[in-house]
C-alpha cells in the first residue's frame, strides 16, 4: 500500500499537532512514539517512551511540539511501519449512541442474527416504536415515558435501555496493545456471515479524564453473532485484529478542538475484490450523548491510570445489498476499508479472517522488555 500523503494526512496537512507510533528497525527493533511535522517524522521516545506517557503529560501538545526528537525520515519513508497510535491505554467503545444505530441493533436482536429477516423486522419495529428516537434525549422524562409505553407493549430491549436510558453502553473493545494501525489487516471471524465496518471518531483521554485529542477507529461488528444475544457482545467485538485505530492522534491545539470533534464528519468507502463499492458517512453532530458525557460515564466508577481510547459509536449502518437480490451488506475477505475525516486523515485496512492474520504477540510485557532493552525506561 503506497498512499499519497494527501490521502493519509488531514486536509490541512501537518498544520495540527500529529503524533503516532512507528515500528523502528534496529537491534533491538521496537515501537517509537513519533511527531509528524512538515519537515519529517521525529522519534520522541527518549522524552516519552510510550504514547500513554505523552497523553498523560500536563500539556501533551506543548510536550509534542517542544521535544526535538530524532528525525527518522519522511512520512512516505515510514508509512509502511505505522502502528496503532496508542499503546498502554485501555481500548473502550460506546455503543448505540445514534438513533440509526439503535434501530439497527434492535433489528439484529429481533431478527436473531438472520440477515434475511432484517427488512421485515425493520418495518415491524418502525410501526411498534412509533416515535422519532433521534429527538429523544437519553435519560429524559420523555425517554422514560417511551420506555413505559414500549414495556407495556412487550417491545422493550437492552438496546433501547442504553440508547435512550440514563446509562450509556461502554464496553472493552480490545486489550491494550491489541489494536492494529494504518495499512494493517483487520479481522472478522470466519463463522460470521453478517458483519460490517463501524467508522468512528475515537477520543484520546488522559488518566485524569481529560480529552486531549482524537483519532479514527474501525469498531468492526459481527451483526449475526451479536444479534443472537446481546450477551455475545464480547465474541462479536473482540477478535484478533478487530480494532483498528489511526493513522495519527491529533492533539488539541489552536487548529483542532473538542468542538471540531463534536462536528466531525466521517466518510467510509469499502472497495471489494468483487468490484463492489460501498459509500457511507457518519456525522458526530447527530450523536445522542455528548463526547464529554461518554467519557464521564466510562470513568464514573473506574480508574484508567494509563488513560483510554474511547470509540464514540457510529451513525453508519449499511443496508445496501451486496449482490442483486441479496439480503444486505456483509464483508468479503479482501475488502479495502477506508475511513476519512477532514481533520483526522484516513485510516485504511484490508479485511481478512482473524484466524489467518498473524496472532497478536507483542503485549504490555513485551513492550516493557523492549523499552528496557533500548534504554528508554527510567
Amino acid at each position: 500500500m503506497s498512499p499519497s500523503l494527501s490521502e493519509i494526512l488531514p486536509e490541512d496537512g501537518t498544520a495540527g499537532t500529529l503524533v503516532g507510533r512507528v515500528w523502528r528497525a534496529g537491534s533491538p527493533a521496537g515501537p517509537a512514539v513519533v511527531a509528524v511535522r512538515a519537515d519529517g517524522v521525529f522519534d520522541l521516545s527518549s522524552t516519552v517512551p510510550t504514547m500513554a506517557d505523552l497523553c498523560n503529560a500536563a500539556d501533551p501538545t506543548a510536550l509534542a511540539r517542544s521535544s526535538p526528537g530524532e528525525r527518522i525520515g519522511t512520512l512516505q519513508d515510514v508509512v509502511g511501519d505505522l502502528l496503532a497510535p496508542v499503546d498502554l491505554q485501555a481500548l473502550k467503545a460506546a455503543g448505540v449512541t445514534f438513533a440509526v444505530s439503535l434501530l439497527e441493533r434492535l433489528i439484529e436482536e429481533h431478527a436473531k442474527g438472520d440477515p434475511a429477516r432484517a427488512e421485515q423486522v425493520r418495518g415491524e419495529l418502525n410501526s411498534i416504536i412509533g416515535a422519532d428516537v433521534s429527538a429523544i434525549k437519553p435519560g429524559s422524562p420523555e425517554a422514560e415515558a417511551l420506555k413505559k409505553t414500549l414495556m407495556a407493549r412487550g417491545a422493550w430491549s437492552p438496546y433501547l435501555e442504553v440508547g435512550i436510558g440514563p446509562y450509556a453502553e461502554i464496553f472493552t473493545k480490545a486489550p491494550p496493545m491489541a489494536a492494529v494501525g494504518y495499512g494493517a489487516e483487520i479481522g472478522i471471524r470466519p463463522d460470521s456471515d453478517w458483519n460490517n465496518p463501524e467508522p468512528e471518531v475515537t477520543l484520546i483521554v488522559s488518566a485524569r479524564g481529560k480529552i486531549v485529542g482524537a483519532t479514527l477507529g474501525n469498531d468492526v461488528n459481527l451483526r449475526d453473532i451479536e444479534g443472537r444475544s446481546a450477551l455475545l457482545l464480547g465474541i462479536a467485538k473482540d477478535n484478533n485484529a478487530s480494532c483498528a485505530l489511526g493513522p495519527f492522534i491529533r492533539l488539541f491545539d489552536e487548529t483542532f478542538s473538542l468542538d471540531d470533534v463534536r462536528q466531525a464528519k466521517v466518510d467510509l468507502e469499502v472497495t471489494g475484490p468483487d468490484q463492489f463499492r460501498l459509500h457511507g458517512s457518519s456525522d458526530l453532530s447527530k450523536i445522542s450523548r455528548d463526547p464529554t458525557d461518554l467519557v464521564a460515564q466510562a470513568m464514573s466508577a473506574h480508574q484508567y491510570p494509563d488513560g483510554m481510547a474511547l470509540m464514540t459509536g457510529t451513525l453508519f449502518a449499511p443496508t445496501e445489498p451486496r449482490k442483486p437480490g441479496g439480503t444486505g451488506f456483509t464483508h468479503m475477505v479482501g475488502d479495502m476499508v477506508s475511513i476519512r475525516s477532514p481533520k483526522l486523515g484516513t485510516l485504511t485496512n484490508k479485511v481478512a479472517h482473524c484466524d489467518k492474520i498473524p496472532p497478536w504477540t507483542f503485549g504490555t510485557g513485551a513492550l516493557m522488555r523492549n523499552l528496557a532493552a533500548r534504554g528508554l525506561l527510567r
